[in-house]
C-alpha cells in the first residue's frame, strides 16, 4: 500500500467513525509568535484542546504537515525527517479509550494490513508520588484485541530511562509499563514539569518491531523504547484526563483524545522497510539522484547518509516555499536557505555538480499533488525558487575551489617537507577561505580528502581547530569592535543579536538552578544557533535540562524589556549583575538588564529583574521576540565544563 492510499485510508476510516476532516494548517503558525514553525500534529490544535470551542464539532481528523527545525542536524539516519505528515484525530469531551484504542488497532491491522505479531505497547505506569494510578485500562483493552488475534501477551514493569530499563524483554510481553518520562503528556513534559492549570494525561504508544539484533551500544537490554533499531514508533494516543493544580492533578470535567501518527513510520511498516526513505514518497526523487549522482542509494554509508539529507532537505524546502517561506538571511527564511544549500553540499559530496534542485522538487510535487494540489499549483514558482538558490550558492562553491586550486600547492609543499597534514596551518587556510568566499568547511574537507587522497589526516582533529580559530576571530573581532560596541558581537545579525540575549537568559537560569559555581566559562553565538559552556563537574540531567528550558521560556514569554546602564563596578556588584569582578573592568561598566533595571537581580519569572550581566549588546528591546527557546544538546567540554547547544524556534 502506497503512502498516498494510507493516508486517504486513514482519513476515511475516522471519518466513517464521525469525524470531520479537517485541511493540514500551513508549515507556518497563524498568529503565534512564539515559535516559527507547526512543529506538530496537535499544535493547531492545541487551543481546542483547551477549551475552546471547534467550529466544526468534537470529533476532528487530518492529515498535519509538520517541519522541525531542530531536527536538521538528525537527518542522516533510517527515521529522522524535517519535514513530515501527522495522522491525527482528536475528540473534544467527546469518546476516550474505550473507542479510540479499538479504532487505532482496526486500522493498523484490518485497514492496512500491519502484522498485529509485530505491534508493541507502551502504557503509563502511573505515579504514587503525585497520586496518578496505572492506566490498567488502556493495558487490559490492548490485551483484549491482541487476545482476539490469536496473540498471547504478558505485561512488563520496565521503569524509566533513568533507572537503565533494569532488565530486557521477556518471551510472550507485548505491553509494558513506563513512568511518565516516556509515557506521560503535558505542555511541559513529564508530571512534575506540567504547568499549573494545564490539561494532561497519560498516553499510549505503539511500536513496530523490524526484527534484527540488538546493539548493546544503546543499552544492555532492548524493549519497545529502545533506540537501537529494531523498534519504530508509530501512533502515539494521549488520553487528556487530568487538569496540574497547585496542590496536585485532578479530574477534567470533559476528557480529551490526541492522536498522532506518522505518516512515513507507518508506511514504513506497512511497506515492511525500517528505511523511511525507502517508502513510495521518495521513490522518484532518488531515482533522480541516482541518475546525476551514478551512485546507487546503499553504495556506501557515507552515499546513504547524502542520499538521505538530500531527499529530506528538499522536500522540507518545497512545502517551505509551498507556504510562503522563501531562502533568507533571517527567520523562517534562514532555514529554508539552509535546507537549500545543505542539499546541494550533499549532491556534491556525491558528484552532482549540475543544477538539481529543481528537479527533485518537481518529483516531489508530482507524488504530493494529488494530496496537497496547492503546492502542484506552485510548481513553476517553487522550481524558480530553488533554482535561483542553488545557482547563488554554486556560484560561490565555484569561486572557493578556484582560490582552494591556488593552495593546493602550499599545501603538497607542506606534506611533503614534514610528512601529514600540519592541522592548525590547513585549519587556518579553509577559514580564510570560509571569510573571503564562503567556501564551506565540510566542502573544504571533501577538496583535502579528493585532492590529496594518500594523506591521511584525523577530520575531528582538523574540526576541532577550525572551530579554535572561529572562536578565536570572534573575540578579536569584539575587541576590534569595542570603540563602538563596547564588547558588542562580532556578527550582529537578526539572528545574532536574539541568540546574544537569550544567552543572558540561558546564563541566568543556569546559575538560579544549578548554583552559583556554574559560571560561564564562553560562548560562541552565530546566526543559526548558540554555544554556551559553563563550569560545572557534573552531567546536567534530562530533568535539569527541561527545567532550564522552561525557565528561559517563561521568561521569554513574560516579554520583559532589555535595556541598559553605565554603572561604576561597585554599584554593578551592589544590584547583583553576573560579572568576573576582576581587574578588567574600566572605571565604568554597561550593564544590562533583562526586567526592571532599578531592582537588584533575581532569576525568577515572577520577579521584576530576571538578569543584569555585564556586557556591551546589542540586545532585543524585549524578550517576547525571541520564539521558543530549546536546548538541542549537552554535553562535557573539559574537565569541569559543560556545554550546551540551543536554537530559538
Amino acid at each position: 500500500m502506497k503512502a498516498n492510499e494510507i493516508r486517504s485510508t486513514y482519513l476515511s476510516f475516522f471519518e466513517k467513525q464521525g469525524h470531520t476532516i479537517i485541511p493540514s494548517s500551513s508549515l507556518v503558525p497563524d498568529n503565534d509568535p512564539t515559535t516559527l514553525f507547526t512543529g506538530s500534529g496537535m499544535q493547531p490544535i492545541l487551543p481546542y484542546l483547551l477549551g475552546q470551542p471547534h467550529p466544526s464539532g468534537t470529533r476532528l481528523t487530518d492529515s498535519q504537515k509538520c517541519f522541525r527545525s531542530q531536527d536538521i542536524e538528525e537527518v542522516g539516519d533510517n527515521r529522522h525527517t524535517t519535514f513530515f505528515e501527522m495522522l491525527g484525530n482528536w475528540s473534544f469531551g467527546d469518546y476516550f479509550k474505550k473507542e479510540q484504542i479499538p479504532w487505532l488497532f482496526q486500522f493498523l491491522v484490518d485497514d492496512i494490513g500491519l502484522d498485529p505479531s509485530k505491534l508493541y505497547v507502551t502504557c503509563y505506569a502511573g505515579s504514587e508520588k503525585f497520586d496518578i494510578p496505572k492506566d490498567t485500562e488502556a493495558a487490559e483493552l490492548w490485551q483484549g484485541l491482541f487476545q482476539e488475534k490469536g496473540i498471547t501477551h504478558a505485561t512488563a514493569e520496565m521503569g524509566s530511562e533513568a533507572e537503565g530499563y533494569v532488565r530486557g524483554m521477556k518471551d510472550g510481553e507485548r505491553i509494558f509499563f513506563f513512568d511518565g518520562k516516556k509515557n506521560w503528556w503535558s505542555r511541559g513534559g513529564s508530571e512534575a514539569t506540567t504547568p499549573i492549570g494545564d490539561p494532561c494525561g497519560p498516553d499510549t504508544e505503539v511500536f513496530y518491531d523490524f526484527g534484527g539484533e540488538h546493539d548493546v551500544a544503546w543499552g544492555e537490554h532492548c524493549h519497545p523504547n529502545c533506540d537501537c533499531g529494531r523498534f519504530m514508533e508509530i501512533a502515539n494516543s494521549v488520553f487528556m484526563a487530568y487538569k496540574r493544580t497547585e496542590s496536585g492533578f485532578e479530574k477534567l470535567e470533559k476528557q480529551n483524545v490526541d492522536f498522532g501518527g506518522g505518516l512515513e513510520r507507518i508506511a514504513a511498516a506497512q511497506q515492511k522497510n525500517p528505511d523511511v526513505f525507502l517508502i513510495d514518497l521518495f521513490d522518484e526523487p532518488r531515482k533522480i539522484v541516482e541518475t546525476q549522482s551514478g551512485k546507487t542509494y546503499d553504495d556506501s554509508v557515507e552515499i546513504t547518509h547524502n542520499y538521505r539529507i538530500m531527499l529530506d532537505h528538499l522536500r522540507a524546502a518545497v512545502f517551505l516555499i509551498a507556504d510562503g517561506v522563501y531562502p533568507s538571511n533571517k527567520d523562517q527564511g534562514y532555514f529554508a536557505r539552509r535546507l537549500v544549500r545543505r542539499a546541494v553540499r550533499a549532491g556534491y559530496k556525491l558528484g552532482i555538480e549540475t543544477q538539481v534542485t529543481a528537479p527533485i522538487a518537481a518529483a516531489f510535487i508530482s507524488t504530493y499533488s494529488e494530496a496537497y494540489p496547492q503546492v502542484a499549483n506552485m510548481k513553476e514558482k517553487i522550481e524558480d525558487i530553488l533554482d535561483g538558490e542553488e545557482k547563488k550558492f554554486r556560484s560561490a562553491l565555484v569561486r572557493g575551489e578556484k582560490e582552494f586550486g591556488k593552495i593546493e600547492k602550499n599545501i603538497k609543499t607542506e606534506i611533503e617537507k614534514c610528512g601529514e597534514f600540519m592541522i592548525d596551518h590547513i585549519a587556518k587556510m579553509s577559514f580564510d577561505l570560509y571569510q573571503t568566499f564562503g567556501l564551506p568547511f565540510e566542502i573544504f574537507t571533501d577538496l583535502l580528502q579528493k585532492t590529496f587522497p594518500e594523506s591521511a589526516f584525523d577530520e575531528n582533529e582538523l574540526t576541532y581547530s577550525y572551530d579554535k580559530i572561529f572562536e578565536e576571530h570572534q573575540n578579536v573581532s569584539r575587541q576590534g569592535m569595542d570603540k563602538k560596541f563596547k564588547g558588542g558581537l562580532a556578527d550582529h545579525s537578526d539572528m545574532s543579536i536574539q541568540y546574544h540575549t537569550a544567552t543572558h537568559l540561558l546564563h541566568a537560569v543556569v546559575l538560579g538552578l544549578l548554583g552559583s559555581e556554574a559560571f560561564q566559562k564562553g560562548s560562541n553565538i552565530t546566526p543559526e544557533r548558540l554555544r554556551f559552556d559553563f563550569a560545572y563537574d557534573k552531567k546536567v540531567t534530562d530533568e535539569e535540562i527541561k527545567a532550564i528550558e522552561d525557565l528561559v521560556n517563561a521568561a521569554i514569554k513574560k516579554d520583559y524589556p532589555v535595556s541598559w546602564q553605565m554603572l561604576s563596578v561597585d554599584e554593578a556588584r551592589a544590584k547583583g549583575a553576573i560579572g568576573l569582578f576582576d581587574n578588567s573592568y574600566e572605571e565604568k561598566v554597561k550593564v544590562y538588564t533583562v526586567g526592571d533595571p532599578d531592582v537588584s537581580m533575581k532569576a525568577d519569572v515572577s520577579h521584576p529583574t530576571f538578569s543584569q550581566e555585564f556586557c556591551g549588546g546589542p540586545h532585543v528591546e524585549h524578550t517576547g521576540v525571541l520564539g521558543v527557546f530549546k536546548i538541542t544538546k549537552e554535553e562535557a567540554v573539559s574537565a569541569g565544563v559543560r556545554r550546551i547547544r540551543a536554537i530559538l524556534e
